[in-house]
């Protein structure tokens, strides 16, 4: 279940410094130990705004004033667009099958666990069982303001206390930061002991988002990003198949200066979606539209050569 703004105070610190913060009003106050200065940030529309502005893509005076809305569309589907979005990009079995196992780890150590969704502005595909499952208390954030998160914040520096969650998700996030290792650092640090991870993440996929669309992972990659966690399992998200059909949208696309066409060019290949339960999963993974890595807190950290050891594809 999703907790409250409410719930989510005594949890919050400040994004630089770490400290606790107080409220007075419309604004959350802590002190920087080496200046002694105060450092405020602002709560707009009942919504904790904890982004250090000097080091985030997002700026100050758009996030206010624009009451800290996403910077990039939103769109919402109903009647034969929604049938056509669900017939383009249904439901992964992988994250079905994830999302569910992360349930049982979860409710068989704590039965009233905290979960953490980094990017949860919108509930993400195949998530739906996290938020409607009672034993779980849901907590999330964006860097803009949604029905689905308790405060505004970038992942890059996450203004929560240590050890305070036993799991974290993070799909579709990663490839939106800068510093990818850096969000996945503060995950862990967020993670109590033996805490879990399950993140998904673009390999082989075309620029979505625009401006705010920076990095793609391999199989391998991914792993290593999450080198201070055990490996529960990992793998291709979506395959060759669906990698194929995301190209013939951007191939139509590129060559006719069309949005429209390129939707027109996915819906005719949207069939080859399919094809990716014919292909073994080495294959998949050199192949993969998308990755994910299920894992547990460590104390140890992966090595490189560990990485290069790791590569489970047909190569």
């Amino acid at each position: 279940m999703l907790a409250t703004v409410h719930e989510v105070l005594p949890l919050l610190r400040c994004p630089r410094t770490k400290n606790t913060l107080q409220q007075s009003g419309d604004l959350l106050i802590t002190y920087d130990d080496a200046t002694g200065r105060s450092i405020e940030y602002r709560i707009v529309g009942g919504m904790p705004v904890l982004i250090d502005f000097s080091d985030s893509v997002i700026s100050e005076e758009v996030a206010v004033s624009g009451k800290v809305q996403s910077p990039i569309e939103r769109r919402s589907y109903d009647g034969i667009k929604k049938f056509i979005r669900h017939l383009l990009s249904p439901h992964k079995k992988s994250t079905r099958h994830n999302v569910q196992k992360l349930i049982e780890e979860l409710t068989s150590t704590n039965p009233q666990s905290r979960l953490l969704v980094v990017g949860g502005g919108s509930i993400g595909q195949g998530m739906e069982p996290l938020y409607q499952h009672n034993s779980l208390n849901i907590f999330g954030f964006d860097v803009y303001a949604s029905p689905h998160v308790q405060f505004v914040a970038d992942a890059h520096h996450i203004p929560l206390a240590d050890g305070c969650f036993d799991a974290v998700v993070v799909q579709a996030v990663l490839e939106h930061v800068l510093q990818p290792a850096q969000v996945v650092a503060e995950i862990w640090r967020v993670l109590r002991p033996n805490g879990l991870v399950y993140a998904e993440t673009p390999f082989m996929q075309q620029v979505h988002e625009g401006a705010y669309d920076f990095t793609r992972f391999t199989q391998s990659g991914h792993r290593y990003l999450f080198r201070q966690f055990d490996c529960i399992s990992s793998g291709a998200v979506d395959g060759p198949g669906t990698q194929f059909m995301w190209a013939a949208d951007y191939l139509a696309r590129s060559i006719f200066r069309s949005v429209k066409a390129g939707k027109a060019a996915k819906l005719a290949f949207f069939w080859t979606q399919y094809l990716d339960k014919l292909i073994p999963p080495n294959y998949a993974e050199d192949g993969a539209s998308g990755v994910f890595f299920f894992g547990r807190k460590s104390q140890q950290t992966m090595t490189p050569r560990d990485a290069i050891r790791y590569y489970r594809g047909a190569q």
